[in-house]
């Protein structure tokens, strides 16, 4: 009886924490499309030609 109770309290917990991790990510999955989408522009690509020979 106490082995079973020890086993169905940690699948329990095993639950608890897959489903806090579930909801974390798509929080952090929600976050991350609400950021605006930049392109990083390149500080001085097109403007200055490095040539070694």
């Amino acid at each position: 009886m106490s082995s079973q109770l020890m086993e169905l309290q940690q699948t329990v917990q095993m639950s608890v924490m897959q489903n806090a991790l579930n909801l974390n990510t798509s929080t952090a999955i929600e976050l991350l499309q609400d950021l605006p989408q930049q392109v990083p522009t390149h500080p001085y690509k097109g403007s200055i030609i490095d040539i070694s020979v």
